[in-house]
């Protein structure tokens, strides 16, 4: 059965004060990650943990390159990479603890999203925080 994302779910991630892990998020501004968690940072006051292969510093906060490397709980895995890479992503997410996983608009893995629902986190798939947050009010 494919994933339904629950609106509820989205409200509370919008809403509720947390520790966004995004995962894709370097400093090259051609890339949707730099305005989207630019936006959960200063729009809805969101903590941004940027992830990447470089582990780059953005938007004045110390960058990682892997998930398990990130001090901390974490909240919401935001995933900026590919729908092929994503499951491995996710598995990350559910070994470190997370909360929740946000698969980005485009990004679409029902294995990956079934695997993290079995496991207790919150599942967000195939759509951005940012076109999200408007919709709500936010």
């Amino acid at each position: 059965m494919a994933h339904q994302n629950d609106p509820q779910v989205i409200r509370r991630l919008l809403t509720e004060h947390g520790r966004w892990a995004v995962v894709g998020l370097s400093n090259n501004p051609r890339r949707a990650a730099v305005g989207v968690s630019l936006f959960l940072k200063d729009r809805l006051g969101m903590e941004i943990v940027p992830v990447s292969l470089k582990g780059d510093d953005v938007h004045g906060q110390q960058g990682y390159t892997r998930l398990a490397d990130v001090p901390g709980a974490i909240d919401v895995v935001d995933c900026f990479v590919n729908s092929s890479r994503v499951g491995a992503v996710v598995d990350q997410a559910i070994a470190v603890g997370a909360k929740a996983v946000w698969l980005q608009l485009g990004v679409i893995d029902e294995d990956a999203a079934r695997r993290a629902a079995e496991a207790g986190l919150d599942v967000v798939m195939d759509t951005c925080p940012a076109m999200e947050a408007p919709a709500l009010g936010l």
